[in-house]
């Protein structure tokens, strides 16, 4: 907990992330921000959907629309959190001259998109009238 703790405090500090190890070459932290900034577009497009599914589709059943809007809207958050969080786990990493963290967010993302995308499939096939 108090690692988690930390790790959190970095994201508003990125001073203190400069502080360790040795400064990386240039284009391995641009790289890292090009990272990050998919990330955030990610992010958003999955929040836009999420709007759009609540705005565009009164004629769907209430429960349906509101959970794949509201499925939409929480893996924006999550995506847009974990993207500062990968940010700054990386940039630690390459500074320390360690191996870039793995992470499995990307396959649990992939999936919950999938996931929405089918339930999405299955309406437009079958109609969405309540």
């Amino acid at each position: 907990m108090i690692t988690f703790v930390q790790g959190l405090r970095l994201w508003f500090a990125p001073g203190r992330v400069r502080e360790e190890g040795e400064t990386p070459d240039y284009r391995f932290s641009l790289a890292n921000e090009r990272t990050f900034l998919a990330w955030l577009r990610t992010a958003l497009a999955l929040i836009g959907g999420g709007f759009a599914v609540d705005q565009f589709l009164p004629d769907l059943r209430w429960g349906v629309r509101v959970g794949l809007a509201l499925a939409l809207l929480v893996a924006g958050v999550l995506c847009a959190m974990r993207a500062v969080n990968h940010w700054v786990r990386c940039e630690r990493a390459m500074r320390r001259g360690e191996d870039l963290p793995a992470s499995r967010f990307p396959a649990l993302l992939g999936v919950l998109v999938a996931v929405v995308a089918l339930a999405m499939v299955v309406i437009v096939v079958f109609g969405w009238e309540g």
